[in-house]
């Protein structure tokens, strides 16, 4: 009867280690981060968001979408959710959002940030958000062969009124032209329905409607912050209130 009873003590402290291991693994953070750049800009304005969350011991990937079109844009941002090592926080900017909303669905992704972003629904696009609530630029222009360009002239105004002129100069005469026809494509299945989101609004944003981000990440349920007086590109203008809103999506976000 001692060994039987000395057997089953054993195999009791046995089962309750593996199961206290397993519910740790369970809850661990998310350590991988996706970036993903939106209209007229390319990844590198994510620099200093990326510099901090490395710094806090994330692992940092930024998606160079080619901005040709929705189809290849969603499929060069799953191509870096696919080579993580383990599930990531997704994380997009402006027309990002509309492409973290779609490759979000995959089977790695723990959850989205959206950052001035749009939050298009299951069969809606960017292009049918904006006509909800127009924003206030008007310097978003075709070219003859369609594709967009926001016009100099009013990108340091309309688009990163809160970086330095030079900056904002720089960023213009750099910008990437996407495709006009990538804004209407409708979002086949929303990600956000069945991940947890976060989100930022930016207050002075001229580039999306304020009131636009708001009903969208009202919508959605995301956790929201709102930063005063951030522009479109609030990521490159407060990189530390983006970066801590992404550690927190890291922490509450499981694996699965």
């Amino acid at each position: 009867m001692k060994v039987l009873s000395y057997a089953i003590r054993t195999a009791v402290v046995a089962f309750s280690a593996v199961a206290l291991s397993s519910n740790a693994t369970a809850a661990a953070p998310v350590k991988n981060i996706v970036l993903v750049h939106g209209y007229f800009a390319d990844g590198s304005g994510w620099q200093a968001v990326a510099k901090i969350l490395m710094r806090d011991g994330y692992k940092v990937s930024v998606v160079q979408q080619p901005e040709t079109s929705f189809d290849e844009d969603v499929k060069a941002t799953t191509r870096v959710v696919e080579a993580q090592d383990g599930p990531s926080i997704l994380v997009g900017h402006s027309y990002g959002g509309a492409v973290i909303t779609e490759a979000g669905n995959h089977e790695k992704v723990a959850g989205l940030v959206y950052v001035a972003a749009f939050q298009p629904d299951t069969g809606e696009s960017p292009l049918d958000l904006t006509k909800k609530m127009p924003p206030a630029t008007q310097a978003i222009k075709p070219t003859p062969d369609g594709y967009l360009y926001f016009d100099p002239v009013s990108f340091h105004a309309d688009f990163a009124a809160d970086v330095p002129a030079a900056e904002a100069k720089f960023m213009a005469i750099s910008q990437v032209t996407p495709a006009a026809q990538s804004f209407g494509v409708p979002i086949k299945q929303a990600a956000w329905r069945t991940k947890p989101s976060w989100a930022v609004v930016a207050t002075a944003d001229r580039a999306i409607n304020p009131d636009l981000e708001r009903f969208m990440t009202s919508r959605a349920g995301s956790k929201t912050i709102e930063i005063k007086n951030a522009s479109h590109v609030a990521y490159i203008s407060h990189p530390a209130e983006v970066a801590k809103l992404i550690e927190q999506a890291a922490a509450q976000s499981i694996k699965n």
